[in-house]
């Protein structure tokens, strides 16, 4: 299972292998500000669907601890390569998000690269996705020594499964303006973990977060976690209310307890869907 090593210890080692000295400043150690920073795009890794197709898997990494950015698509966020909408969020809430969307890449894309470029109050940051094979992710074949993997979404019981940080969107809404919707999604787990894991969770249960991923207003949640217990019907549903009309993207997270942030590094085992609303005035 790929992971990698921190920014600050690659620094250090380079430095020392080079037989120069390590000033402490210069490194990235500095707390973090509330709010007035940028938003740095990732890379995470790619993995194989079962389909046989390539998933490329993306995070971000929003340097305020609590201010949210909405930076709109066009060239402040972009990707190239002849498609500037790769699915990529709109939203980016504080902190390092991990495996936040995917997109599939045939076999055939070889050394090929496709950037991912963040432009935040005159900082611009790009990230390449590739192929790289040590860039390669346990993210569906599970975890080393206990064979976990992410839980399963479906939005209907007969519904296509959605599995793994790459995600599916389920089908379309429509809302009004101040009326609730319901919002409703079936979670499957394989229930295997690691003990060390728990970190004060209850293991026997799935926590399905509901966060805005796009669109122009705000969105309120009745609940934004639900948590769903092992033996149950597996279905969470919350409401959602939206203030400003227009075309939004909500996503869904559902996290086992070996796949609570911030053990995201392997990308093992957490699953992300998504649904489309359509708000009107």
């Amino acid at each position: 299972m790929y992971t990698r090593r921190p920014v600050a210890a690659l620094l250090v080692t380079a430095a020392l292998l080079a037989g120069g000295s390590v000033a402490i400043a210069q490194l990235p150690m500095n707390s973090r500000p509330r709010s007035g920073a940028s938003v740095t795009p990732v890379f995470e890794g790619w993995y194989t669907n079962p389909d046989g197709t390539l998933m490329l898997s993306f995070g971000y990494f929003n340097r305020n601890t609590e201010e949210t950015l909405e930076i709109p698509l066009g060239e402040d966020n972009r990707f190239g390569g002849g498609e500037l909408d790769r699915g990529q969020p709109t939203v980016f809430l504080p902190g390092r998000q991990w495996g936040v969307f995917g997109f599939r890449v045939a076999p055939d894309m070889g050394d090929g690269k496709v950037y991912w470029t963040l432009n935040t109050r005159g900082v611009s940051h790009s990230v390449p996705g590739h192929l790289d094979r040590g860039y390669y992710l346990d993210a569906l074949v599970g975890e080393a020594g206990t064979g976990n993997t992410p839980p399963v979404l479906r939005f209907a019981p007969d519904g296509p499964p959605s599995q793994g940080p790459g995600g599916d969107f389920g089908p379309s809404l429509a809302a009004r303006v101040g009326a609730p919707v319901s919002l409703s999604i079936q979670a499957n787990d394989d229930w295997r973990f690691e003990p060390y894991w728990h970190r004060g969770r209850d293991p026997e249960r799935l926590a399905l977060t509901w966060q805005k991923y796009r669109g122009p207003g705000s969105i309120f949640f009745d609940s934004a976690t639900v948590e769903i217990a092992r033996g149950s019907d597996g279905v969470a549903t919350t409401a959602a209310t939206f203030d400003e009309p227009g075309e939004y993207v909500v996503r869904v997270l559902a996290n086992d307890v070996s796949g609570t942030y911030p053990a995201g590094a392997a990308q093992c085992c957490w699953t992300n869907a998504y649904v489309r609303v359509t708000v009107s005035p």
